[in-house]
C-alpha cells in the first residue's frame, strides 16, 4: 500500500515494514533478536524458531525491495549477547551489499565492539533524512522533521461482522509523527487511540486495511 507523508511516497508492507523509494531505504522496528534465547535462559520453553522466522521474513523483504539501506528503528537485540546474535551474524553475510543502520532503542545495550564486528552503523538518538526523523521513542524527539518511531508495538481493535473484537498490529500516522509496528511476531500489542485526522492501517494476516 502506498501513502504520501510530507509529499514523499512511503510503501507500507504487510510484513510490518516500510519502504522509502526516494531513499532506497527499508525500515523496520523492534526486531528483538535474542528474546527467545533470553526467555529460555530464564527457564521458559520458547522455541528458537522464533528468530529464524523473523529473519526469513526480513530476507524476503530485502529480496523484494533491494534497498541500499536497512534501518532498524530500535530494539534490534532484546538482551545480553547470546547465540541468536551469532545466528544473525551468519545470516547477515547474505546481504553484505546493504548498509545496516541501527537507531538505538532501550533494549540495545550491546558493546560498541559487537556493532562494529557486525558492520552496523549506530545512531543515537535518531537518524534523519530530508523529510523524516527516525527515532525509537517519539517522546525523545527534538526535531522539526516528521518523526517515525517504534517502541510501543502499536495495535488496533476491529469488530468483524459477528461483532467479535479482533486485535491487529498497525501502522499509525499522526499529524507530526508515525509509529511503526513491531517487526517481531514475538511481541505484545499496545492499542492506539487515534484521532479522526490520523491514519491507521491494520495489518491482517492477508493484507493491510485502512481503519
Amino acid at each position: 500500500m502506498k501513502i504520501s507523508v510530507r509529499e514523499e511516497e512511503i510503501i507500507l508492507d504487510k510484513e510490518r515494514a516500510i519502504y522509502l523509494p526516494k531513499e532506497q531505504l527499508l525500515a523496520i522496528s523492534d526486531l528483538h533478536l535474542g528474546k527467545a534465547a533470553h526467555f529460555r535462559k530464564a527457564g521458559l520453553a520458547v522455541p528458537n524458531i522464533v528468530s529464524k522466522n523473523d529473519l526469513d521474513r526480513l530476507s524476503e523483504l530485502l529480496e523484494k525491495y533491494l534497498p541500499k539501506q536497512l534501518l532498524i528503528n530500535g530494539d534490534m537485540f532484546h538482551s545480553d549477547y547470546n547465540t541468536e546474535i551469532d545466528e544473525f551474524a551468519k545470516w547477515k553475510e547474505n546481504f553484505n551489499e546493504i548498509n545496516f543502520i541501527l537507531v538505538k532503542g532501550n533494549h540495545d545495550k550491546q558493546s560498541e565492539e559487537v556493532y562494529k564486528n557486525l558492520a552496523i552503523e549506530v545512531y543515537e538518538p535518531n537518524y534523519q533524512t530530508d523529510k523524516f526523523c527516525f527515532i525509537h521513542d517519539v517522546a525523545h524527539c527534538r526535531s522539526n522533521l516528521y518523526a517515525i518511531s517504534g517502541h510501543i508495538h502499536p495495535g488496533i481493535s476491529i469488530y468483524n461482522k459477528a461483532k467479535q473484537r479482533l486485535k491487529f498490529p498497525c501502522f499509525y500516522f499522526g499529524e507530526d509523527h508515525a509509529v511503526l509496528p513491531a517487526f517481531s511476531n514475538f511481541t505484545g500489542l499496545h492499542l492506539v487511540k487515534a484521532k479522526e485526522t490520523d491514519m491507521v492501517f491494520a495489518i491482517t494476516p492477508t493484507k493491510i486495511v485502512k481503519v
